[in-house]
């Protein structure tokens, strides 16, 4: 095997590594949102800020890494096939950060405010939103990984 196709797929692999990362830094947001929660009325808003922060500086991170794996595969590799779907990846995940972000609001929302008329309906269609979100993803990361093998 070259030394270009080793570090093409080194480069691949890392990318699926970045992605496992978003996932776990997903699943640490969502919990700590729900142990936020669970501190309601009185909420500690002190340790949720410092989480949110956490997590802003992981995704950062991840985001900043696979822009320049992006910027690599596109330049280095002369596939803008790969760099493209990188790119439209990216822009869901930000979307999948607000529609989070959303979704948090919407439930303490609820919470703090059982009686309002909606706040079960606004939960459902933001979920609702995040579904089709996780699909597009889904699909972008299915034509990447069938794009990058496709060369091998």
């Amino acid at each position: 095997m070259s030394p270009n196709v080793t570090g093409f797929k080194k480069l691949v692999q890392r990318f699926y590594v970045l992605q496992t990362e978003r996932i776990e830094a997903y699943q640490l947001f969502e919990e700590g949102h729900e142990a936020y929660l669970r501190t309601g009325p009185h909420y500690d808003f002190q340790h949720y800020r410092q989480l949110v922060h956490e997590i802003t500086q992981a995704f950062s991170g991840i985001s900043k890494e696979a822009l320049e794996i992006k910027e690599r595969l596109h330049q280095e590799f002369d596939r803008p096939d790969l760099s493209e779907h990188i790119e439209k990846l990216q822009t869901k995940e930000k979307q999948k950060l607000e529609l989070t972000a959303k979704l948090q609001l919407a439930k303490q929302n609820a919470q703090d405010h059982p009686e309002e008329e909606g706040c079960q309906e606004k939960i459902q269609e933001i979920r609702q939103d995040m579904i089709k979100n996780k699909e597009a993803l889904s699909e972008i990361l299915q034509d990447f990984k069938y794009d990058s093998e496709e060369s091998e």
